[in-house]
């Protein structure tokens, strides 16, 4: 079953935007200040350029692939289901620990003002967020819209506010670490903006993706980077240095130096509306990495399964609760830079598999949104992440190699036992080597994504088209002999005689002829047995002899169905010439390179459909 779609442009702007401020904001301040100093809004102004930089090929591939599961599926579908089972494993954990980073803001709060165990309070938002998801993915996204208003307007007026409250005293010595300390600092906050992720992650339930997603996706990165670097200048320019470093609140604490009470409470508000939205957006994101693994079963069949009330997946998001809480039992700092390590990981692998991606030349390939600058801004992203993630030190490398640890012993006991899986890196291969690796059955999966994001209607044509065996043959033949070359495979498909098929098709010939114009034919024929139908594809660019006025047909169906097919038999012939009437259909069909591109032409047309 389909996941629904249910998320517009403004929901794809509030999951994004959403799940980037939280925490990163309301609370790693006063630990990245402790690194960077007077220059922390420098650091977050570079950590949000990076991840505008990296998010464009993230875009690329969620506009042609958008299906649950995000970077894991693009991974999975780059570099085959070893590296995709490690990449969602680990993207999984990223996300949750970003959500468990929410949660653990949120309780925070509560003891603080009232000194109720976090853990307790942990476990009641954790339920409360997956109660949310479960309901449903507009229900959610509906949830997230209003909390994000709500936030932006708070963190407006606050810089709007701060900003000629800011002392220069403050920012001297503006320098107090090393250019390498703010690169370092712009990685340990970089978690911040693994909210981007989390739209890839359910790309598929977004309305119109093809445009939804790039404009959602930009304008969140563009937004909060903005809105991050004010609010920590804001920050650094009215809070004491010393209070700073040691805050758990920092936001809060300047806004009661210059707003007074009213203004700190604006930003406790503030705060717990964006450590909800980056909770519900984390889980609702988090929680499609192990659907999409249960679909490539590479994770156990059931947590696949979708509600059928509620169309959302039940086991997932239950299961994707239960680790989020787990993980508030890890150190804070330990939790952040885990999490950084992850999403940078996967930011290096989606560049890569851009670059794979394009090079392999697949055709049904077609993002709506490509990625400026190829190749050279996915080489640096791919260095510069990778830079951020040796600096952020071995701890958090040892950790995440212990994530990974446990994603490859899921792939042992899965994974491996697929067989016949094909992926991009075969399709380059396929290209260097030019050798006969693939079937083709990743083509035929990417068409079938392409169906479903263009929200194409397919008819019982199309599933003919999909079936049908195409010949791409060359050098002029008359229709006899073109008969005597693909009539084997009719045969072995209606179970008849190759010369009964010849001979129902020359003596049809006779009666009428079934060439329509001088470039296309449709020869049918009606066959024996009950409840069959083929259709078979030939495309001769010479073009075949049918009578001595069409003696150069391009295009050429063959037809057959048993009695009671007549009425789709009918219906068939019909969309046949309603396809190849389009505009410049013809045109297409001589220049298509190969036979995929031939199917793609027939089944992604925008022609009527017959039902």
């Amino acid at each position: 079953m389909d996941l629904k779609k249910g998320i517009s442009f403004f929901g794809v702007f509030s999951i994004a935007a959403g799940a980037m401020i939280s925490s990163g904001i309301f609370i790693l301040p006063g630990l990245a200040y402790s690194k960077a100093g007077p220059a922390i809004f420098i650091a977050y102004f570079l950590a949000g350029l990076l991840a505008l930089l990296g998010v464009f090929s993230v875009i690329e591939l969620s506009t042609a692939m958008p299906k649950a599961g995000g970077d894991y599926y693009f991974i999975n579908k780059t570099f085959g289901p070893m590296l995709g089972t490690l990449s969602g494993f680990l993207g999984w954990i990223a996300l949750s620990l970003k959500s468990a980073f929410a949660i653990f803001g949120l309780s925070e709060m509560i003891f603080l003002y009232t000194g109720f165990n976090p853990l307790i309070s942990g476990i009641f938002f954790s339920l409360f967020f997956i109660v949310i998801n479960i309901i449903g993915v507009k229900e959610a996204a509906i949830f997230q819209i209003v909390m994000i208003i709500g936030l932006l307007s708070f963190m407006f007026i606050y810089v709007g506010v701060g900003l000629p409250k800011v002392q220069s005293s403050y920012f001297t010595p503006f320098f107090t670490v090393g250019i390498n300390e703010i690169f370092v600092t712009s990685g340990l906050i970089f978690i911040s903006f693994g909210g981007l992720l989390n739209l890839a992650n359910v790309a598929e339930e977004v309305i119109n993706p093809k445009k939804n997603i790039p404009l959602g996706i930009i304008s969140s990165v563009v937004v909060v980077t903005i809105l991050y670097t004010l609010i920590t200048y804001v920050i650094t320019g009215t809070l004491d240095p010393v209070v700073f470093k040691k805050s758990l609140t920092p936001v809060a604490d300047s806004a009661n130096i210059f707003m007074g009470m009213p203004g700190y409470i604006m930003i406790i508000i503030a705060s717990a509306l964006a450590f909800s939205t980056t909770a519900n957006a984390g889980i609702m994101a988090a929680s499609r990495y192990p659907m999409a693994l249960s679909r490539d079963q590479l994770l156990p069949r059931q947590i696949a399964s979708i509600n059928r009330r509620f169309k959302t997946p039940t086991y997932a998001i239950v299961i994707t609760g239960i680790i989020i809480y787990l993980s508030l039992l890890l150190p804070l700092e330990m939790l952040v830079k885990a999490g950084s390590t992850i999403i940078l990981t996967s930011y290096v692998l989606t560049n890569l598999s851009v670059i794979i991606l394009r090079e392999s030349k697949i055709t049904n390939y077609k993002p709506s949104f490509k990625a400026p600058f190829y190749p050279w801004l996915q080489i640096v992203c791919i260095i510069v992440f990778t830079f951020f993630i040796i600096d952020l030190g071995a701890a958090a490398i040892e950790l995440s190699l212990a994530f990974l640890f446990i994603g490859f012993c899921i792939y042992l006991f899965y994974g491996r036992k697929v067989k016949k899986r094909e992926y991009a890196l075969l399709h380059l291969l396929n290209r260097i080597t030019d050798k006969r690796l693939l079937e083709n059955t990743f083509e035929d999966e990417l068409r079938e994504i392409l169906v479903n994001r263009d929200n194409i209607e397919q008819d019982n044509f199309d599933n003919l088209i999909k079936k049908a065996k195409i010949f791409d043959i060359e050098g002029p033949f008359d229709f006899e002999k073109l008969l005597n070359m693909v009539v084997k495979n009719i045969a072995n498909e209606i179970d008849m005689t190759e010369e009964e098929i010849i001979s129902r098709f020359l003596k049809r010939q006779e009666e009428s002829n079934t060439a329509v114009s001088d470039f296309l034919a449709i020869p049918h024929i009606v066959i024996d047995g009950e409840n069959k139908m083929f259709l078979t594809i030939v495309r001769s660019k010479e073009g075949i002899k049918f009578t001595e006025n069409e003696n150069e047909v391009k295009a050429i169906f063959l037809l057959g169905g048993t009695k009671e097919k007549k009425v789709l038999h009918l219906k068939t012939i019909a969309a046949l010439a309603t396809l190849v009437g389009q505009t410049d259909f013809q045109l297409h069909w001589l220049n298509a390179d190969n036979i995929i591109e031939l199917k793609n032409l027939m089944i992604l047309s925008g022609r009527k459909r017959f039902h």
